[in-house]
Formats: structure tokens, C-alpha cells, sequence
């Protein structure tokens, strides 16, 4: 590795909730520089979640990001000529990127729907521990389980 590692970046909390966890979340969503839309379709979401469960949905989005963040990722390991597929641990900070990006895709594979409505749909199924998201955890989870034998390659 060259150089020095890249310096941890503070976020500042977003406007209305005063959490960093949920600018963090915007800035997930955000494409192509539009923060504005991304607050947006989280506000709306959120406001959706509050709407439908009658529940603090602050309360309801970090159980729904607890749940789909995994702490056992699969990783491909180049060992003697053969490809292995490697279960290891993951950061706490990974584990909350992949939980964001996985429950922000399942969202995006919904369609029909405006994004905030099905955000709020698959962040209320992560709450119940079902949706595309949950089940893209028990799919790597399941990997891990079936490749447990080539835990020894980790480092």
C-alpha cells in the first residue's frame, strides 16, 4: 500500500432529525449530486413508515438497517491456482454500508411505485425481518455456512 490511508470523514447530521445515520442514508441514495431529492425521499419515507405503522420511525428504520446489516460477508480468495469463496468478518461500518445498500437496491428493483413509497415498504419488511433485503442477508449467510471450511484462508 502507498501512502497514507484516506482520513475517516465526519458527516453532519441531516437538518430535520439531527442523526448521522440518517445523512448517511441520503447521501447512500443520492445520485448524481441531488441531496436535495435524496432528503426528499427520505423524509417521505419516513414520514409513510410513521403513517402506516403508527410508530417512531426513526425507531423502525434502525432496527430495519440492524437488521439487514450482515457481520459475515463471502469474499473470493486466490489460493494454489483454485478460486475459494471465503467467509470473513465484517466492520462494523462495512456491515452498515452493505445493510444501506442492500435494503436502497431491493427498493429500486420495486417498481411502479414512487422510490419513497417503496423505500418505505422494504425499510417497514426489514422491521419484520422479511423483503428482498433480509433475504439477501440469509442468502450470504447461507454461503458463509456452506464454505465454512475455507474460513482458515482469511487472514
Amino acid at each position: 500500500m502507498r501512502g497514507k490511508p484516506a482520513p475517516r470523514r465526519t458527516i453532519k447530521p441531516d437538518e430535520k432529525f439531527g442523526r448521522e445515520d440518517i445523512a448517511k442514508f441520503t447521501n447512500y441514495i443520492m445520485e448524481r449530486g441531488k441531496k436535495t431529492i435524496a432528503k426528499g425521499i427520505i423524509y417521505e419515507a419516513l414520514d409513510l413508515i410513521s403513517e402506516k405503522t403508527k410508530a417512531d420511525p426513526i425507531e423502525i428504520f434502525e432496527a430495519a438497517i440492524k437488521n439487514v446489516s450482515p457481520s459475515v460477508e463471502i469474499k473470493g480468495r486466490r489460493v494454489g491456482g483454485a478460486n475459494y469463496q471465503v467467509p470473513m468478518a465484517v466492520r462494523p461500518e462495512r456491515s452498515y454500508a452493505l445493510g444501506c445498500r442492500w435494503l436502497i437496491d431491493a427498493a429500486k428493483a420495486k417498481k411502479g411505485k414512487k422510490m419513497a413509497i417503496k423505500l418505505a415498504d422494504e425499510l417497514i419488511a426489514a422491521f419484520n425481518n422479511e423483503g428482498n433485503a433480509i433475504k439477501k442477508k440469509q442468502d450470504t449467510y447461507r454461503m458463509a455456512e456452506a464454505n465454512r471450511a475455507f474460513a482458515h484462508f482469511s487472514r
